[in-house]
């Protein structure tokens, strides 16, 4: 292991009284004997020190619309470069994407990819943005950060998908990397939390507070309604109240269906009908930006100016139509409703990207002669 390039010196881990190796990434805490990887198989000991063990390997790359992560208030319309590597710290039933989070060979991983070379790639493709996905970048922070100061020198952005199950130090580490994120907010309960992801509630929303008061980190947030698990009235109203009162109404919310994956297949898709209800419920409790994703939804998936109510972004899937937001002032990302004025926050610029809904999967090599 010691010898392999994409193994390298991990961060945030210390040796405990007993010889075992802690690792502080997240609230998991594993505690490794020799040869021993964590939860996340991905963050292993190798004699005397932590190591990451898929730095400079990817299982993929794909030029997506940014509203695909989703993103709906940050860069509308451009494309994103993104990647994920294996490995996952949590453990969730419904996982969309198990065939690459709870990968445990190294050998799922079929892209050698340099930081240098990732950013080059989304340049020569024309993105705006890299974006962290697929698996939880947490439990890639070392070659994340990397590939986020490459990324900047070349004056590109960088977006994290992320559960936002971190410790504090990680947590500032990380986000010191990130522009925009979205975190994964899987459901508010403890019981939804310990039952289906063998994680706990407490540790996302602290994310979610740091991200919105300590950082200038573009946040947004997604929660996928499971019929029966985390799409009750009351806990969707208790979720919508918990946002607006610690991070505030202009936080913008996107509810997403689940289909049948992983280890709940036994379980239904979420009818279109249940997004509906849910951004009703979330509108009512005073969120201004609400939306649905994975069904076809147009006046749900499009933004809305909360004071006049007029159309701002159309979207229809990942397709941008009408666009009625005002250029924002220099130095300014934040938009203005060309009705009535008001600020849409965000990260806006004077006309929307052009990339649609196109998916362009990606061989780095080739994207890089």
């Amino acid at each position: 292991m010691s010898n392999s390039p994409a193994t390298v010196p991990a961060r945030h881990w210390h040796r405990l009284a007993d010889g075992r190796l802690q690792c502080d990434i997240c609230p998991r805490f594993c505690r490794l004997h020799e040869g021993q990887a964590g939860a996340c198989f991905v963050r292993a000991r190798w004699g005397e020190r932590m190591l990451l063990t898929t730095y400079g390997r990817s299982s993929g790359f794909c030029v997506d619309p940014i509203e695909k992560k989703p993103l709906h208030h940050f860069l509308p319309g451009t494309p994103v470069l993104s990647f994920g590597t294996a490995g996952c710290n949590l453990a969730c039933k419904f996982c969309q994407n198990w065939d690459i989070s709870k990968a445990r060979e190294i050998d799922r991983l079929n892209d050698a990819a340099s930081p240098d070379a990732i950013a080059e790639a989304a340049v020569r493709l024309g993105c705006r943005s890299v974006a962290f996905t697929y698996n939880d970048p947490v439990v890639f922070l070392e070659y994340a950060a990397d590939v986020a100061a490459a990324c900047h020198r070349r004056g590109l952005k960088t977006v994290a998908v992320t559960a936002g199950y971190m410790t504090a130090a990680a947590r500032s580490d990380f986000f010191a990397h990130i522009d925009a994120a979205n975190v994964d907010l899987k459901g508010f309960s403890e019981g939804f939390y310990r039952k289906l992801c063998a994680a706990d509630l407490a540790a996302v929303l602290e994310t979610l507070e740091y991200l919105r008061h300590r950082t200038t980190v573009w946040l947004e947030i997604t929660t996928l309604l499971i019929p029966g698990e985390n799409d009750g009235d009351e806990e969707l109203h208790a979720l919508a109240r918990w946002i607006v009162g610690h991070l505030g109404g202009d936080v913008p919310l996107h509810f997403s269906a689940f289909h049948p994956d992983w280890k709940m297949t036994g379980t239904p898709a979420t009818p279109a009908a249940t997004l509906s209800r849910a951004r009703a419920i979330a509108l009512s409790e005073g969120m201004r930006f609400v939306y649905t994703g994975n069904v076809h939804d147009p006046e749900g998936g499009s933004t809305w100016c909360p004071v006049c109510g007029r159309l701002l972004v159309e979207r229809d899937w990942y397709r941008l139509g009408r666009w009625n937001l005002l250029a924002p002032t220099p130095g300014e990302p934040t938009g203005r409703c060309r009705s009535c004025g008001a600020a849409i926050p965000g990260y806006f610029e004077a006309e929307p990207g052009h990339w649609g809904a196109r998916r362009l999967p990606v061989r780095l090599q080739d994207a890089v002669r």
